[in-house]
């Protein structure tokens, strides 16, 4: 949903490197995201600002996780709206990441809709493979060494 550009309803963001340690994307809010009528569900507005500052983990180099993630809802998102998300790292300190964010209506200077703050913790790749599921970690690796994720051929044959 968040990460996957191949996700049939995912937020497809395009996200630019900025300068030092920015980043800004853009997130076309369509029927996909609706929570109540004609709005954005908060739950998915908050998953595209977790990743959207999770990705500015790459610039660090290490792979990281959401360990806390604070989101303030300042005005509505209308189903339709173009959301300027612009987010930037605020520090590290040893494993942990700290992270902001910002989500605008309709322009980079429009109307604050959404700001979020995060905490990120460094974790080696053994993380993924000792917590996670073996039989979804094994299909992972091979859909990298294919170059594609296999669950788009169960979603859209």
């Amino acid at each position: 949903m968040g990460c996957g550009a191949d996700h049939p309803g995912g937020m497809h963001m395009k996200v630019v490197a900025g300068e030092q340690l920015t980043m800004h994307c853009q997130l076309l809010v369509s029927d996909y995201h609706q929570g109540a009528p004609g709005l954005a569900h908060g739950g998915i507005m908050a998953t595209a600002m977790d990743e959207s500052m999770g990705v500015l983990n790459r610039f660090l180099g290490i792979p990281a996780v959401t360990v806390h993630l604070s989101v303030d809802f300042k005005k509505p998102v209308p189903v339709g709206t173009t959301l300027f998300i612009r987010t930037h790292i605020t520090g590290v300190r040893g494993r942990k990441v700290f992270s902001q964010g910002t989500a605008h209506l309709g322009a980079a200077d429009g109307p604050v809709a959404i700001v979020a703050t995060a905490l990120f913790l460094q974790v080696p790749l053994e993380h993924f493979l000792e917590a996670g599921s073996p039989e979804h970690v094994a299909r992972a690796i091979e859909d990298r060494q294919r170059g594609g994720p296999s669950w788009i051929a169960e979603v859209n044959p």
